[in-house]
């Protein structure tokens, strides 16, 4: 995964709802283009983070209840709506829902926001993919660990 558009996951219940928070720094490779003379951040990253909580979500649901290892792989971006613009030094607070999940994938409702007001939703849909690549897992299980950091260990699995 080239970006990791989620800094730490905030509240997790897998396979139902998660919120994660996004630190928007000026270091950022993407401002160099989007726009030099005034930052900000574009809404296909901001789908993106919504995307990886709201995926890895549906993936902890489903490895929990079933103990299959699947990839959750977004294949379906809904009712995309961009209410305001995120510039450097914003936090991002994301929140995932999960809608329904079946064996073959699952749907989520996200919603990105600063200070409470809503910047970004859409409705996801992904398709899941049993994996056996032990390189891919422990790359995983890496920044699942990071992301969860200083969450109860109950809820966090």
């Amino acid at each position: 995964m080239r970006f990791l558009m989620i800094d730490r996951i905030t509240s997790w219940d897998p396979g139902h709802r998660g919120t994660a928070v996004k630190n928007v720094a000026l270091s950022e490779d993407f401002f160099d283009d989007h726009f030099p003379s005034k930052p900000i951040m574009p809404g296909v990253l901001i789908i993106e983070g919504m995307a990886q909580l709201s995926g890895l979500l549906l993936e902890e649901g489903v490895r929990r209840d079933t103990g299959k290892n699947i990839k959750a792989l977004m294949s379906i971006v809904e009712r995309a709506k961009f209410r305001l613009p995120t510039y450097p030094g914003d936090t991002l607070e994301y929140e995932a829902v999960g809608v329904s999940v079946n064996e073959l994938g699952g749907r989520a409702k996200a919603q990105a926001r600063i200070r409470g007001e809503l910047v970004a939703e859409c409705t996801l849909t992904f398709s899941f993919h049993e994996i056996h690549n032990e390189k891919l897992e422990a790359r995983r299980a890496e920044v699942l660990a990071l992301w969860m950091r200083g969450l109860d260990q109950h809820a966090a699995r």
